[in-house]
């Protein structure tokens, strides 16, 4: 067979037809050696952005969104499902370009790799690395300690992100704002509850089970009661876990013994087993759902882009972008926002600038750090902009590994398939006065005399049955258990901050100088939290002696002779101790509150020195506890969305809605209200999607119509406003017509037009200028009494009102009475009677003509 080196040929046809700006079809790229399917069907280029704002009928971007992180995704995606009326178009740009669709971690290891942590601190020319096995990754800071830095990517650190994903409690909520915690809380909105069935979190027990679970589980739970684990929080003044408060208030043993992947209780009282219950793992990662449903894996930010676009596709059918109500633009990396009279104005990008109208809000949403330079840049000196910067925090973290034979555990399991574990401990230490908070998150696996992966079977995506069986007969002789703390660090921490650097970017603009220290309370937690690790590996040795991995790099490990700490062979510091800068969880310096000399937004994440600038994920947060914040994140994200989904949407110049055509207590009933369009149906060959509040016609290559399944009365009056999207538009408001679906007819559409009565839209009054076809006429109908009212301009809305009593139809068109005309013909235009219902209808006919506020009420 020959083989070319030459192009490859194919046949590019546009997705769904879509064109450019210009016109011409839009094809997926090829590369080397793939099709960027994915890419070309989530993402679009400035180009497209531009084109999509540029039509009559189009509407601006009124939430632009910086960044493309988890954070991001979260927000963006419950802000359309949240935006019931769809009123809102979101624009995402991101820095990085679309990689993956899932977790690294599921993909064969293809480079993507998160890379060490450089010593010193590399920073990157463009804030990408060229390294092969660093495809993505870059840091744009200057820093007095070693970050591993950003995954420029859309996703980013989330394809990464390992799964651990704690609740708050109550104590670490105590320095945020009352209004913020009530929020978060069940005693409020419980976003907190709502998050964690989004991480998978509220089924703590759903991933890991088997009997090296049930064994470590049952030796931690009996020395966190007898007292023997330190600083440990006692189990009984732990918070029952979501998945054991959905058994109810008072479970049974035999329930929490299922919870617990355990055949029965075993002589254990069900307050025993609610306190073991506690101890599972808060792991984002769901593999069960509702019948049908794919379980979503491990949480990442970007399926819910890939979800979210698939949305903005599916909600409007025209082969267009012009009311797509979501864009995401990769390779756009924001460079300064632009701010006048408290707000912001323009997005400055390395894409070219993006106008920010009136009304419209500017999330920023990357990482902590580059959240915080942009603030910085654009506020430095400002009012209300006194705080940016201030009280950054991490979380400190050791790693403590053991190695232990099978035969320690008290019950010792079976040998066979001891797999994996995964519990959680929390912990809770007085420092000056005031508590603070750390966690243990501890893995195990059972592996041979030489294993030292504590999360060998951990995080696997395992589709061949040879890996499989590897992992099923292994000896299992010994066990690896990693016990990771993580602590919170001080929030008032002088001596962490982020401020301007005096070194431009490549884009010329100053990078960000960070700061990040332990203060003197912060060792005295870490060194508890340490000491509380130890007892911990003593429990599992139980009395015998134990491995310790002194050298991770090396592979060497040193045995530890029976009750002996661990800390006799791996002293505090490093390499227990990993670096500050390498917990992906820096936090708090645009921390929220009501005090701009202390907080640098306000309690919905809007920035005191700007009325449209909103910041969301971990850089808010006042304290940042022990649990990783994702979970709290996630929460804030949904919080934000619910937020802006509420305000209302900006029109574009020269299209603001005129005067509502009703008031409160006038009498008028809703048949649409701008949301619920769950009332109407569709005939005919058309589409009327909901967008920006209105129902808008989308015509086919025949006639259509969405039509009210709720009865006219007998004589009624109708109010409504149609917006018109160019100046040939033709529609109409059908009357008095029976169920369209009553006639047999084929097209059920012209039900209407043989027996009801429409009243026309249409200003050029096709197609012989009569003015019985002209907009507010009653369409057909000799008038001669008609008086032509003023049709509003395209992207202006009209009032439109219809009195229809007897037979007699009287057309008021922007408070100019159009028609008074009788219908004198007998076989249409017939009122409801019981038995025999009228409806009303809006036609498809051509042109996007959009209606909302629709109201009627009995004459």
């Amino acid at each position: 067979m020959a083989v070319s080196n030459g192009p490859i040929a194919r046949v590019s046809l546009p997705p769904y037809g879509m064109r450019s700006a210009e016109g011409d079809p839009v094809v997926t790229d090829v590369t080397k050696f793939s099709l960027d399917v994915l890419g070309r069907y989530v993402c679009n280029d400035m180009a497209e952005v531009n084109g999509a704002v540029a039509g009559t009928d189009s509407r601006p971007f009124d939430v632009i969104v910086v960044g493309g992180g988890s954070f991001a995704s979260i927000f963006a995606q419950h802000l359309m499902t949240a935006d019931k009326g769809r009123r809102h178009r979101i624009l995402v740009l991101e820095a990085g370009p679309m990689v993956v669709g899932e977790h690294v971690q599921n993909l064969p290891m293809i480079g993507l790799e998160v890379p060490p942590a450089p010593d010193p601190p590399r920073r990157p020319p463009a804030g990408i690395a060229t390294d092969p096995e660093r495809e993505v990754w870059g840091q744009a800071w200057h820093s007095d300690i070693a970050f591993v830095g950003l995954a420029y990517c859309l996703g980013g650190r989330s394809l990464y992100w390992g799964g651990w994903s704690p609740e708050l409690l109550a104590d670490e909520l105590q320095d945020w704002p009352p209004q913020v915690v009530t929020d978060l809380t069940p005693a409020g909105s419980d976003y907190f509850g709502a998050a964690a069935e989004q991480l998978g979190t509220d089924a703590t027990n759903d991933f890991i089970y088997g009997p090296l679970q049930t064994a470590l589980r049952r030796v931690l739970a009996d020395e966190a009661v007898a007292g023997n684990l330190g600083t440990a929080v006692p189990l009984n003044q732990m918070p029952n876990t979501r998945a054991a408060s959905a058994l109810g208030a008072n479970p049974s043993a035999q329930a929490l013994a299922t919870l617990l992947g355990l055949p029965g209780p075993g002589g254990r009282t069900a307050a025993q087993l609610l306190d073991e219950a506690k101890l599972e793992a808060p792991l984002a990662v769901q593999t069960r759902a509702r019948s049908g449903f794919f379980a979503n894996n491990k949480f990442s930010g970007t399926p819910l882009w890939v979800s979210a676009a698939r949305t903005a596709w599916g909600e409007w059918p025209r082969e267009d972008n012009l009311r797509r109500r979501l864009m995401i633009v990769p390779n756009c990396h924001v460079t300064r926002l632009v701010t006048s009279g408290g707000n912001v104005t323009t997005v400055q990008t390395n894409k070219g600038d993006v106008a920010v109208v009136d009304g419209a809000v500017v999330v920023i949403a990357a990482s902590t750090i580059e959240s915080t330079r942009l603030a910085l840049n654009a506020f430095q000196g400002q009012a209300g902009a006194q705080a940016i910067g201030r009280g950054l925090m991490a979380h400190l973290r050791s790693n403590l590994t053991i190695r232990i034979p099978r035969t320690s555990l008290p019950n010792n399991p079976p040998q066979s398939e001891l797999s994996e574990a995964a519990l959680f401990l929390k912990g809770k230490v007085n420092v000056d006065n005031k508590d603070r908070f750390f966690h243990l998150q501890i893995t195990a696996a059972g592996l041979g005399p030489q294993g030292n992966n504590s999360e060998a079977e951990l995080w696997r995506k395992v589709v061949d049955i040879d890996t499989l069986h590897r992992f099923t007969t292994a000896s299992d002789s010994h066990i690896v258990i990693t016990i990771r703390g993580i602590g919170e660090m001080d929030p008032d921490n002088p001596n962490s901050s982020i401020t301007q650097h005096a070194e431009p970017d490549e884009y010329q603009v100053p990078r960000a100088s960070v700061r990040l220290q332990p203060s003197a309370r912060d060792d005295k937690l870490w060194k508890e939290m340490d000491l509380c690790s130890d007892l911990v590996a003593l429990a599992f040795a139980n009395g015998n002696p134990y491995e310790v991995l002194v050298n991770p790099r090396n592979n060497t490990w040193k045995t530890v002779g029976a009750g002996k700490p661990a800390v006799d062979v791996l002293p505090l510091g490093p390499p227990r101790r990993d670096g500050l800068g390498t917990t992906h969880h820096e936090a708090g310096p645009l921390r929220l509150g009501t005090n701009a000399n202390n907080s640098a937004v306000d309690l919905n994440g809007r920035f005191h020195a700007a009325a449209n600038l909103y910041a969301l994920g971990p850089a808010v947060f006042p304290r940042l506890g022990s649990p990783n914040p994702m979970l709290t994140g996630t929460a804030l994200a949904r919080r934000l969305a619910d937020h802006i989904a509420a305000q209302p949407a900006p029109q574009p110049s020269g299209q603001a809605a005129g005067p509502l055509p009703f008031a409160a207590g006038d009498g008028y009933s809703v048949l649409f209200d701008g949301i619920d369009n769950s009332q109407w149906r569709l005939a005919g060959d058309c589409a009327f999607p909901l967008v920006d509040g209105a129902l808008v016609s989308e015509p086919g290559n025949d006639l259509g119509m969405s039509w009210c399944v709720t009865p006219t009365p007998a004589d009624f009056s109708l109010r409504l406003q149609f917006r018109l999207s160019r100046p040939d538009d033709n529609s109409g408001v059908f009357l008095r017509f029976p169920d369209p679906n009553s006639k047999g007819y084929q097209n059920t559409a012209y039900v209407p037009v043989d027996f009801g009565v429409e009243v026309q839209i249409d200003d050029l009054a096709r197609w012989d200028g009569a003015d019985n076809h002209r907009t507010g006429a009653v369409y057909g109908l000799n008038n001669p009494n008609y008086q032509q009212a003023t049709c509003n301009p395209p992207g202006q809305w009209n009032d439109l009102q219809v009195d229809v009593q007897g037979q007699t139809y009287t057309v008021t068109l922007n408070g100019v009475q159009s028609t008074v005309v009788n219908n004198v013909d007998g076989n249409r235009g017939l009122p409801s009677q019981p038995g025999s219902p009228a409806f009303i209808g809006l036609q498809s006919h051509s042109g996007r003509v959009a209606f909302r506020h629709i109201r009627i009420k009995a004459l």
